[in-house]
């Protein structure tokens, strides 16, 4: 289990993140439209995969718009904003903000995602949501670059997720 804090209070998650250099686990999520969307729908592609516990939280929102902005520099790249959130309050952000470089996906069914990658939070006022984390993928799907941050109410190392893909 990883110790994080929020708001300098210790939490714990279910696990540890995936090592890096290990294939990423499959996954189910949700998407905007309500259809269900998979690792293998993005073969070919690297990925950064921008976890956090919800979008209606300012840090969270703002990791959204960072990793917008720097998407759309990004060529062969897809970052994917992955959350409990229903999707329908992460399309009304992603509208409301102007985001169109990011995708949301939701674990809001059954959570699965967030047990099989050891980052759901487990205790405190938190519990039953995602920690804040970053995964780097390449186009195999193999994990290059992984960062649970040790403060939820800490922005990522935005620099060096994106510094993973070149």
């Amino acid at each position: 289990m990883a110790k994080i804090t929020l708001g300098g209070n210790p939490v714990e998650t279910n696990g540890n993140l995936p090592e890096n250099n290990s294939k990423a686990q499959n996954f189910k999520l949700v998407a905007s439209d309500m259809g269900v969307k998979s690792l293998s729908d993005y073969s070919g592609l690297r990925k950064i995969l921008n976890i956090f516990p919800s979008v209606d939280t300012g840090v969270c929102a703002a990791s959204a718009r960072k990793f917008n902005e720097e998407a759309a520099g990004l060529d062969n790249t897809k970052v994917l904003c992955i959350s409990r959130d229903l999707p329908f309050a992460q399309a009304r952000f992603c509208a409301a903000e102007g985001l169109e470089n990011v995708e949301m996906l939701s674990d809001f069914k059954t959570g699965k995602f967030g047990d099989d990658y050891g980052l759901n939070i487990i205790d405190g006022p938190f519990s039953g949501l995602h920690s804040r984390v970053v995964i780097a993928l390449d186009e195999n799907h193999n994990i290059i670059y992984s960062e649970q941050v040790p403060e939820i109410g800490q922005e990522p190392n935005y620099q060096a997720a994106l510094n993973a893909l070149k």
